[in-house]
């Protein structure tokens, strides 16, 4: 109850300033929590390698205005709002792992801070400090804080809306939140498309509330205008969705998939997590049965909307086209970490012991995920800081490179050379045909080794990099044999992570 509900209905205004303490405490909580969330997150953020998602997120925001504008007409305008404001941070704090990551990381400190409100709203203090410590080291959540793509923004728009709509519900409806919750819903869903699910789950929460109609009208109001604002990244999405149709070759809706990789990580912390979450079921449905229903929204029947709503409609989708990722269900990541919250506090109330030593399991598993992810290569074992060392160690100004691009653009090598430039300075890239900042999608144009050969891209370069993309079991010969057939010799190679980088020289024969 806030301090304008007891002026309402006449308590005094000294209960008013100590219930006022209190709604302060939990503020300060909040952000304590919410601070911790965003430096966990920042800890080890530049050790990884940046990977294809990151870098059609950062060379997509290094364009200009007009060249972005003109590439989202054709690729990518569902991630276009993240990527207009990422090119106006890069434009001031550059574009190194460290600072394309850190609006991430804020993204998650502000997620963590909604977490314990909505958790201290409904339920309480102890509730809400539970699942704000779960959501700093969740492994869904600090992944997505090191990484340069929305998905933190996406959880902590989801989490704030949720905020914003239990507010407008308990009686706080002013016509500027209502405002805002329109402005909001509008941004979540450019930011993310999926985020427009919300509105089934918002009405989910609206009914169990029961909603005077007023309520309900304002929420149609607000909501229908979200959408209508938001029907151009609606449109585009349609006319680009050929961008996702590779997940129709992947297996992204298997049980593991669904019960362990979109929040947990591995085995070791789903299970007592999904233990945890029954466990928050089982006492909501009991507490159903025993007691009469509440006028408001549980906190547990909010948290399993949001945690199971979302994924269900989005798996319904499938039988129509092939749109489903785990990596898409990072907005519920927050509801997965009140569920654990409930089901800690749970136990807690049985025992404070048995709450304390069951969020300690959950962080001490988590902790290894965590490390994991703050190593060179945790990035879908990408390794272009790695390679950008071992060019810049050994090449010179002056010689010519060449990439592999035998493989989908985001796996390209020479992602390595537009996300760490440093270690190919002065080096010529000779295949380049279009650079990325002035072709239609976010990545640059090749030609092949023969067409760059017949266009006499490589006269007066008597020494060759060439860049294979190279697995445990695989290398690449890309561009190699012709190469040789110009009159060039392998002299030496390097093994980095998953490349082998080649020297060959010009009428040298082979060592």
């Amino acid at each position: 109850m806030s301090v304008d509900d007891l002026t309402a209905t006449g308590r005094t205004p000294g209960v008013a300033r100590a219930v006022a303490g209190v709604d302060g405490g939990a503020r300060r909580t909040a952000w304590l929590i919410g601070a911790a969330a965003m430096v966990l997150a920042l800890l080890g953020s530049w050790i990884p390698s940046l990977w294809g998602d990151e870098a059609a997120s950062v060379l997509s925001a290094q364009r200009s205005l007009p060249s972005l504008f003109r590439m989202l007409g054709h690729v990518d305008a569902v991630h276009g709002t993240y990527y207009l404001g990422l090119h106006f941070w890069v434009d001031v704090f550059g574009t190194s792992p460290f600072a394309v990551r850190f609006p991430s990381a804020i993204a998650v400190g502000l997620g963590a801070v909604a977490v314990v409100r909505l958790a201290e709203r409904l339920a309480g203090p102890r509730t809400a400090l539970f699942a704000g410590i779960v959501y700093c080291l969740l492994p869904r959540v600090t992944y997505m804080g090191e990484e340069t793509r929305a998905y933190a923004f996406d959880a902590a728009i989801a989490s704030w809306l949720l905020v914003l709509l239990i507010d407008l519900v308990g009686g706080r409806g002013s016509r500027i939140r209502w405002i805002a919750y329109g402005a909001l819903l509008t941004l979540g869903i450019y930011t993310f498309l999926y985020l427009g699910l919300f509105v089934v789950v918002h009405a989910i929460v609206l009914l169990s509330a029961r909603a005077s109609r007023s309520t309900w009208r304002r929420w149609a109001a607000s909501t229908g205008a979200a959408l209508i604002v938001a029907t151009p990244v609606l449109v585009l999405s349609v006319l680009e969705r050929s961008q996702v149709a590779f997940l129709a070759t992947r297996n992204t809706t298997g049980f593991e998939a669904l019960t362990v990789g979109l929040w947990f990580t591995s085995w070791w912390i789903a299970l007592p997590a999904w233990a945890l979450i029954a466990v928050a079921a089982a006492a909501w449905i009991r507490k159903g049965l025993r007691t009469p229903r509440a006028s408001g929204p549980s906190l547990e029947l909010t948290v399993f909307a949001w945690l199971f709503v979302p994924g269900v409609l989005l798996l319904l989708s499938t039988a129509i086209v092939a749109d489903f990722s785990g990596r898409y269900l990072s907005m519920s990541a927050p509801a997965a970490a009140l569920a654990l919250g409930i089901g800690i506090d749970r136990l807690a109330r049985r025992r404070v012991g048995f709450g304390v030593a069951a969020l300690a399991l959950v962080l001490a598993l988590c902790l290894p995920t965590y490390l994991a992810q703050r190593t060179p290569y945790a990035k879908n074992q990408s390794d272009w800081a790695e390679i950008s060392a071992t060019v810049g160690a050994h090449a010179r100004a002056g010689q010519a490179v060449v990439f592999d691009d035998s493989t989908r653009p985001s796996r390209r090598p020479r992602l390595a050379y537009r996300t760490y430039p440093d270690g190919f300075r002065g080096l010529a890239d000779v295949t380049l045909k279009v650079p990325f900042d002035r072709a239609p999608t976010w990545h640059d144009e090749t030609l092949t080794v023969p067409q760059a050969v017949a266009a006499g891209r490589f006269a007066g370069h008597s020494t060759v990099w060439l860049i294979e993309l190279a697995t445990p079991g695989h290398v690449d010969t890309y561009g190699r044999s012709s190469l040789e057939a110009d009159g060039y010799s392998v002299v030496t190679s390097y093994r980095t992570h998953r490349a082998v980088i080649v020297e060959l020289i010009h009428g040298r024969s082979s060592s």
